[in-house]
């Protein structure tokens, strides 16, 4: 499981080498996306640097990022992951309003949909969020960090490290 925004993109496998990826791809979120055929994609890698170089901190990124999300699935309860992943897609879909089935975030989760539904019906007796039928508004993203494993942190510090250097 993994989450894509405006930072990142699909197809980036094409910078090692590789045409197809075998990955399930599922679009969620409303809004616009750019898209360029392969071949051009691998002609900016080829004529310039800057561009290989971001498409490698992006590479760099993922890997970084399944690593954590492995760990906190080992190690974290679903009461810590579902405000991290929550706080997650907030970031990616740039909103305080996202739809997201409680079966899908077990999915994400890898979890039953009942611990989702516990999880999330306390966040919501707690003031952090709420949600109906799928559709979620997050009232207090401190309150979600507060909640969340310290995973959440380490995920913004990778972000920031690999992303958001030249």
């Amino acid at each position: 499981m993994g989450l894509i925004g405006n930072e990142g993109m699909l197809g980036a496998t094409l910078a090692l080498g590789h045409k197809n990826a075998p990955i399930e791809y599922v679009v969620k979120g409303a809004g616009s996306a750019l898209s360029m055929e392969s071949i051009v994609f691998q002609q900016c890698m080829v004529n310039s640097p800057v561009f290989e170089k971001l498409i490698h901190n992006y590479l760099y990124f993922i890997m970084l990022q399944s690593l954590q999300t492995g760990a906190c699935n080992n190690f974290h309860e679903v009461q810590k992951r579902l405000p991290r992943l929550l706080l997650l897609i907030q970031d990616r879909v740039q909103s305080n309003h996202f739809y997201c089935t409680h079966r899908l975030l077990a999915t994400m989760l890898g979890v039953r949909r009942s611990a989702v539904t516990i999880s999330a019906s306390a966040l919501q007796q707690k003031g952090f969020i709420r949600y109906n039928r799928g559709h979620i508004q997050v009232t207090s993203r401190q309150g979600l960090m507060k909640a969340s494993c310290s995973c959440y942190l380490s995920a913004i510090n990778i972000y920031q490290k690999t992303l958001n250097t030249p």
